[in-house]
């Protein structure tokens, strides 16, 4: 395997504003809700680790940094004595083995803007995770906490990387009439050839979407300067993108075998949350003979 740039810097993107999320995102960030016990924050700095970085950039704006503060220090908030069941990576954002490093975004700018604000503090090519977007393709309850048990999504984009030296973005299969949440990319020979943002159903080229893992090449900022936001817009990380596709080329990884929860809007979490809860060995049953029980006396 050829070795290319190591990743060693992860960037979590959570400094949107949550609208479609409120009320519920009033009093937490839609990256801090749990995914039935568990934080998406939790799980996504696992999945980091495990890909084998050793620093988390947590992009937050500055009413999510006060809410979080307490968090932040990476040592569990409760005393030894609260759920000793669970291990302590469950009561703590981050793991003794990586450095969680807050970052403020000022105003919501959309994904690249929010890179921009890490741009002096990461080295190399680097991990990037939305923070409203799990990928999962295992279902573990609290007592599995931690990177051994995380999601492999970002591991295979490093892996990936680290053989053919590209940017890379993970990719996952949606049903038709969804494409338009989402960035559709078309796929040829495992590499990128297009982009398109949130098309109507009938424009999709495809059914493949970005699932939120990337990882973006070390001259990111010079390319940052070429789609300045104020005039790109929230639109600047897909001109970013495509000038990726057009000088460098980027490895679609594919994660279709893997299932999306998106915290993005109440529908798409609850049917999340559902999901998981029936996949998981210690809410599956009770949860299926209760759905089954309510749905009968629709």
């Amino acid at each position: 395997m050829a070795e290319h740039g190591m990743v060693r810097d992860a960037v979590i993107l959570a400094g949107g504003l949550g609208t479609r999320m409120l009320p519920a995102s009033l009093y937490s960030p839609k990256e801090a809700l749990p995914l039935i016990d568990t934080p998406i924050l939790n799980h996504l700095v696992w999945e980091a680790e495990k890909a084998g970085v050793t620093r988390v950039h947590l992009v937050l704006s500055e009413r999510k940094r006060e809410i979080l503060d307490g968090f932040l220090g990476g040592e569990p908030i409760n005393f030894d004595g609260v759920r000793s069941d669970l291990p302590r990576d469950s009561l703590r954002l981050g793991t003794k083995g990586i450095e969680v490093i807050p970052h403020i975004q000022v105003a919501a700018g959309g994904v690249a803007d929010a890179i921009s604000v890490t741009n002096d503090h990461v080295n190399g090519p680097f991990l990037v995770l939305l923070g409203d977007m799990l990928v999962m393709e295992d279902n573990f309850a609290p007592s599995k906490s931690g990177p051994d048990y995380a999601s492999d999504a970002s591991r295979k984009l490093v892996i990936a990387h680290q053989n053919n030296g590209l940017p890379c973005v993970g990719v996952c299969r949606v049903e038709k009439d969804e494409v338009s949440n989402y960035g559709v990319v078309e796929v040829l020979d495992r590499m990128v050839s297009s982009i398109t943002e949130k098309p109507s159903p009938d424009d999709a080229k495809s059914d493949m979407v970005l699932c939120g893992r990337y990882i973006f090449p070390e001259n990111t900022s010079s390319i940052l300067e070429k789609f300045p936001l104020s005039e790109f817009g929230e639109m600047q990380s897909i001109y970013v993108l495509n000038y990726l596709i057009e000088n460098v080329g980027i490895n679609a990884v594919n994660l279709e075998q893997m299932r999306m929860y998106d915290s993005g809007d109440p529908m798409s979490w609850l049917k999340s949350q559902i999901d998981h809860g029936l996949r998981r060995e210690d809410t599956s049953s009770e949860l299926y003979e209760w759905l089954i029980d309510r749905l009968a006396r629709i």
